[in-house]
């Protein structure tokens, strides 16, 4: 029973996903003074549907990935959700002071990946670009994986593999210029580095003490 109530709270910290996405589609809206962040590599970089696929994917594989976390690697798991939540947040905040916007091609054809394209254009307006989330939560699961007392060869090739083809997806079927990834993958980095070394240290006393209040596990380890 009590890995039982562990797992359930560990996992019930997701909620945060779902609600931090509500606040993100208030922000994807238009304001004046939209800048757009072009340069002459992006000009050059084609459009290639095929992408949308590790685009989509990204959806549902930041949610595996975290679940994957709970059961396998606790500490790491609250490592990676409160970089996670702060890196977002950090997002949030320049989306409200500094919008950007992508040019986005006209699309011809109703094949599969056409209409996977089109549907994501449709429900993602193109205004919350600088830095990307896709790519921020992509590079976050590398730092993750790889500082994870469960790494190996398997695991951190999938999930290094799996997170390059997203931030690539984002530059390729053109939701986002190359600052856009660049930008995230730096602040996924520093972040990452931040909590890991320092916040979560400091927060582990207090986050101990709540774990016993809640008759849950006596420290945050595996």
């Amino acid at each position: 029973m009590p890995k039982l109530r562990r797992i359930t709270f560990d996992l019930g910290l997701l909620i945060i996903i779902p609600l931090l996405g509500k606040l993100y589609t208030r922000l994807n809206v238009p304001v004046n003074n939209i800048s757009i962040l072009m340069t002459g590599i992006d000009k050059n970089i084609p459009f290639l549907k095929i992408f949308i696929i590790p685009y989509v994917i990204w959806y549902f594989y930041r949610v595996i990935f975290f679940i994957y976390l709970a059961f396998k690697d606790r500490e790491t798991y609250y490592k990676t959700l409160l970089t996670y939540t702060l890196g977002i947040l950090i997002c949030y905040l320049i989306y409200s002071i500094y919008q950007t916007t992508v040019p986005r091609p006209s699309l011809a054809g109703r094949d599969l990946l056409t209409n996977m394209v089109r549907l994501i254009y449709q429900k993602d307006n193109p205004y919350n670009c600088f830095p990307s989330i896709h790519s921020f939560t992509s590079f976050l699961m590398i730092k993750a994986i790889l500082n994870s007392n469960i790494k190996n060869k398997f695991n951190s090739s999938f999930v290094i593999v799996l997170s390059t083809s997203i931030i690539l997806s984002t530059l390729f079927v053109k939701q986002h210029f190359i600052v856009d990834a660049i930008s995230a993958i730096l602040l996924a980095n520093l972040l990452f580095d931040f909590v890991n070394k320092y916040l979560f240290n400091i927060l582990s006393p207090t986050l101990s003490k709540f774990f016993v209040f809640m008759k849950l596990d006596k420290n945050i380890e595996n």
